[in-house]
């Protein structure tokens, strides 16, 4: 049908393929993608040869997880970022309103639809790396327009605005995440990565009199488990530098929850929040509600790099918090960074716990903080006097 013997192929959301009893067609991906073997594939049902190696595939794919390794080996893996805010808020302007609208009938009709409105659409009715959802529901309130219109005629003038949004449609889906408006004790920001974009993430952890005992809850996959794990040890190592008893565990119990319990989420890039909403529970001294922080840690207390900066940059400006703290090894990512948005933040790069602390926490003095539980070496003893008779020595 191609016509040609070089076309390109276009292989829709593989990761969608499932394998039943009529066959494994991941199986036959790895002989028709592998290009040390697709010059001669055999067709099995012409029963016959056929040279493909001429031939570009494109895959595309939601998720990698549900790939099978062997035919993802044989991929280049090109990962393209779902849509910021800000690119939908002009998709939505120059193209889909105005879409909508014609298509529904009501393009002659004086309509005022203003940008404030198309965010509380993106806020509260979407949530999604791409458009559809949000061409769906630019097209409800189109419809309800045009019902609008019939009613009353198309002489009047409409304007579209958030209050408008939620009657045409209805209770909003989704609440939209805000910063906290104080800094409160065992409660620290952090920023996460989905598939829909960036999003803040608190960190509750409270105290109380017990034996030991670490919970962790909040639906954490296991690799976000052993990063409250890694928090919790350095803290516990380290218990001398914050004024803390080295035995101060035994008797207390400590509750790390991450709110939105019904949400999974994983990953290892809340260990400083962890460690830091740690430190505040256990010091009394409050975090800073304007800060939000992403970053690994490890047992020695180093910040290591993470992924997905550009959204999660973009999830605290759009909350209106305006200093982050990032690993020093991710300063190289800076640059996907919108200019405006970049301009917007204070961004901290750190490459140990204690600046995170420094900066995450409410401290009056840091330098004193900083000092606390620290020993002075000790001066080696003074050698003992040689006994003046040799056979005094016992």
């Amino acid at each position: 049908k191609a016509g040609s013997s070089n076309p390109v192929f276009l292989l829709d959301e593989i990761d969608k393929m499932s394998t039943d009893f009529r066959g494994d067609p991941s199986s036959a991906l790895l002989e028709v993608l592998d290009p040390s073997q697709n010059e001669t594939f055999n067709d099995h049902y012409l029963d016959m040869d056929y040279d493909l190696s001429r031939i570009m595939f494109i895959c595309t794919a939601n998720s990698l997880q549900n790939i099978p390794l062997p035919l993802e080996d044989r991929l280049e893996i090109i990962r393209l970022a779902g849509y910021t805010e800000m690119e939908k808020l002009a998709i939505a302007e120059k193209y889909l309103v105005p879409k909508q609208l014609k298509e529904n009938g009501v393009g002659d009709v004086s309509i005022e639809w203003n940008e404030a409105a198309t965010k509380t659409v993106i806020q509260q009715y979407t949530r999604e790396a791409g458009v559809r959802t949000l061409e769906r529901e630019v097209a409800s309130v189109a419809r309800k327009i045009a019902k609008e219109v019939v009613k009353n005629g198309k002489n009047q003038k409409f304007r579209v605005t958030p209050s408008v949004v939620k009657k045409y449609l209805g209770v909003p889906k989704y609440r939209d995440n805000k910063r906290e408006e104080l800094g409160e004790v065992g409660m620290a920001t952090g920023l996460a990565w989905t598939q829909m974009g960036g999003e803040i993430l608190q960190i509750e952890v409270t105290t109380m009199p017990g034996k030991g005992k670490l919970t962790i809850t909040g639906k954490l996959g296991d690799v976000m488990q052993e990063s409250a794990q890694a928090a919790m040890s350095y803290v516990r190592a380290r218990s001398a530098s914050w004024g803390l008893a080295p035995d101060f565990y035994a008797s207390v119990d400590i509750h790390i929850h991450v709110p939105e319990g019904a949400m999974p989420k994983d990953g290892p890039s809340a260990g400083i929040t962890m460690a830091t909403a740690l430190v505040s529970a256990l010091t009394k001294i409050p975090v800073r509600h304007d800060i939000a922080m992403t970053g690994e840690i490890t047992l020695r207390g180093r910040v290591l790099p993470i992924g997905g900066l550009k959204e999660k940059a973009l999830a605290a400006h759009r909350v209106g918090i305006n200093e982050i703290i990032i690993p020093k090894e991710n300063e190289k990512d800076l640059d996907e960074i919108p200019s405006s948005v970049r301009r917007a933040l204070r961004i901290h790069c750190v490459e140990h716990i204690d600046e995170v602390l420094r900066q995450a926490l409410e401290l009056l003095d840091p330098e004193e903080f900083f000092s606390r539980g620290k020993v002075k070496p000790i001066a080696p003893a003074a050698a003992d006097p040689a006994p003046s008779d040799p056979t005094q020595v016992q």
